[in-house]
């Protein structure tokens, strides 16, 4: 347990350049607080003490912002950066080396029993305010693009954008965890561009055939 608490920490200095000090981290992060709080309450849950493990939990919401069931499993030096509005469901299992930003969910799709949450494997990133629906699985090494909303199976080493989310990147290497994810591929944008290169082209298709049909109409007048 003090072994994972000192990676947790650890963690933070390798992911977010702002932390200075171990008593900073320790003091004021909102997401390391939700870590260590979630430790405990998964503790108490795994022992059927349900009501203490939810009450732990629904405390660290409070304070933290940040909700994450008891009974979601997550793995080692596991990183929530800023964190308000991050919501991780009970069936939840997240691998290690997964890194989350603020507003991301990890949800369920419906009022279905059973496993109902998303499986995140190792090293993930997944950006602002993305929602992962359902008991799908995340690829190791993948990448999930800010605002996205991801509704099925995501491949190894992969990047998924877009609503719903499309992989628009799979090449098979190990993707780098220090993902600018602002600066991700938005398939829509590069489809609405190809839709209007036909648009322009078809204009001026129709352009040329009313040149032709009034040089037509005038040769016929003469």
């Amino acid at each position: 347990m003090f072994r994972k608490f000192k990676e947790d920490v650890e963690v933070v200095f390798e992911q977010d350049p702002a932390a200075r000090s171990y008593l900073e981290v320790i003091l004021t992060y909102s997401g390391l607080h939700a870590i260590w709080a979630h430790r405990f309450a998964h503790a108490f849950f795994n022992r059927k003490l349900f009501f203490l493990a939810r009450f732990i939990s629904q405390v660290s919401r409070f304070f933290t912002g940040i909700e994450i069931h008891p009974g979601a499993k997550i793995g080692r030096r596991f990183f929530i950066d800023h964190g308000m509005g991050v919501v991780i469901g009970e069936t939840c299992e997240i691998g290690d080396n997964v890194t989350i930003y603020q507003g991301v969910t990890l949800g369920g799709t419906g009022k279905e029993k059973g496993k109902r949450h998303p499986t995140i494997k190792d090293n993930v990133l997944i950006a602002t305010g993305a929602k992962v629906l359902g008991s799908i699985t995340i690829g190791e090494n993948s990448k999930i693009g800010g605002g996205s909303v991801v509704l099925k199976e995501v491949p190894p080493n992969a990047t998924v954008v877009g609503i719903p989310g499309r992989v628009v990147i799979q090449d098979g290497k190990r993707i780098n965890n220090n993902l600018n994810h602002c600066d991700l591929p938005d398939p829509v944008a590069d489809r609405l561009k190809e839709m209007q290169v036909e648009l322009n082209q078809l204009k001026q298709e129709l352009d040329e055939l009313k040149e032709e049909r009034i040089k037509d109409n005038g040769h016929s007048n003469l």
